[in-house]
């Protein structure tokens, strides 16, 4: 083994909210001997893997950092790019530990009681350890990308900027999830001729019955369902999120409006060569099937507002604006001018730094509420860690609580002879 060169009782593998929210708490209880390692910079995902138009889609008062809610003049708005990096910012100053900037994890093992990370600087020994950086690593690509012919330009969904950064002429998005939709809207305001490839994302209302449909949802206890209680566990973890938007104040995004405003809207990708894209033939399956979730969400507050007898205005049934006379299945690049490819497939999780048996054969770890079989293993801000928020602004201070409070139990029960204090 390399040696030692720094001691302390916790490392905390990133600094977005989810580290830095554990480190929070963790000084709270007294625990400051910390370490807190971040790859690139605090709120990195924030600052570098949005767009330029980017916004939050849930409402500014899910913000609820731990004693840092939002505290801005609109509560019922989406904060902008810029403003989410700030929020997050300001939080980082209430964080007390050191937080080293630019440090990447190399390995974490455990020898005896204790664990080795190994960083490109150092070598560190501690009791605990929190993973915090979440689950959204390694893009998803589709078989033969390799096929695509070098002219054509491709960009994943966290390297997307803005239309500018995109060549003149068609783009084809590949992924109907909030990223993949968001950015082909973006494109078509910008009045460029989009190719977008559907997936199985469900949509949600935006506004609805007079109040944000996310705020009746959390009024209903929607979002306090934890994954023990979830009657479809599988599809909590793999099901893609709703989409809408917190742009321009907030919208619905309804596809069948792009279709109508010229965005040529494709099925399921299953095949890409050099010469082009094949799509199955279920356009108007995904349409439907997103709209089933929507109708669903709108039912369940009409459900609500009735039980609870609740005074809100009524709205008509929804009704589909647009329907396909034809499924497009052929996307030829040179006959459509393809000059650029958007990838909003998603990603994977590449914990392969963690040399410890406490993964599925998906990557994920194997966990309770966080806690692994692996004693003083942690992860926070994995998506349904405990609930639906347990990934997002609105429920990672009760996740990193819950892990902080397991920490300071564990430094408690042991003498404190066998910790080194920096």
């Amino acid at each position: 083994m390399d040696a030692i060169e720094n001691s302390v009782d916790v490392i905390i593998i990133g600094a977005g909210q989810a580290g830095l929210s554990i480190s929070y708490y963790l000084q709270k209880h007294g625990v400051t001997s910390q370490a807190i390692f971040e790859k690139n910079q605090i709120a990195h995902s924030w600052r570098n893997e949005r767009w330029d138009n980017f916004c939050l889609v849930t409402p500014n008062f899910q913000c609820r950092l731990p004693d840092h809610p939002y505290a801005g003049p609109e509560p019922e708005g989406f904060m902008p790019k810029d403003e989410i990096v700030n929020y997050v910012a300001e939080f980082a100053n209430k964080v007390t530990s050191p937080i080293y900037e630019g440090v990447e994890v190399l390995s974490v093992h455990k020898e005896s009681d204790r664990f080795v990370v190994e960083t490109l600087d150092a070598v560190w020994d501690c009791k605990q350890v929190v993973v915090a950086t979440g689950s959204f690593h390694t893009p998803i690509l589709p078989p033969n990308v390799e096929s695509i012919p070098n002219s054509i330009t491709q960009v994943i969904a966290t390297d997307y900027r803005n239309p500018e950064q995109i060549p003149s002429g068609g783009t084809a998005v590949v992924g109907s999830g909030q990223s993949g939709c968001q950015i082909a809207e973006d494109l078509m305001l910008d009045g460029r001729e989009v190719h977008l490839f559907l997936g199985n994302a469900p949509r949600s209302p935006r506004k609805y019955r007079g109040r944000d449909a996310v705020a009746w949802l959390e009024e209903m206890g929607y979002y306090k369902t934890t994954f023990a209680a979830h009657p479809d566990k599988h599809k909590a973890l793999t099901g893609t999120n709703h989409y809408l938007t917190g742009r321009d104040g907030g919208r619905e995004i309804d596809l069948r409006k792009f279709a109508q405003n010229g965005m040529k809207l494709y099925g399921y990708l299953d095949a890409v060569s050099a010469d082009g894209f094949g799509a199955r033939s279920d356009v108007k399956d995904k349409l439907d099937g997103a709209d089933r979730s929507y109708i669903g969400i709108r039912q369940r507050i009409d459900e609500y507002i009735e039980s609870a007898g609740i005074n809100a205005p009524t709205e008509p049934e929804y009704v589909p604006c647009w329907e396909p006379e034809t499924d497009l299945t052929e996307l030829n690049f040179k006959e459509s001018n393809i000059t650029s490819i958007i990838w909003c497939i998603g990603f994977r999780p590449n914990f392969s730094y963690v040399k410890l048996d406490v993964f599925n054969n998906r990557g994920f770890p194997v966990h309770d509420r966080g806690v692994t079989e692996v004693p003083g293993l942690f992860f926070v801000g994995l998506p349904w860690q405990h609930t639906w928020g347990s990934a997002r602004f609105s429920g990672i201070a009760e996740d990193s609580k819950f892990i902080a409070d397991k920490i300071e139990e564990s430094i408690r029960t042991v003498p404190e002879t066998e910790y080194f204090f920096v």
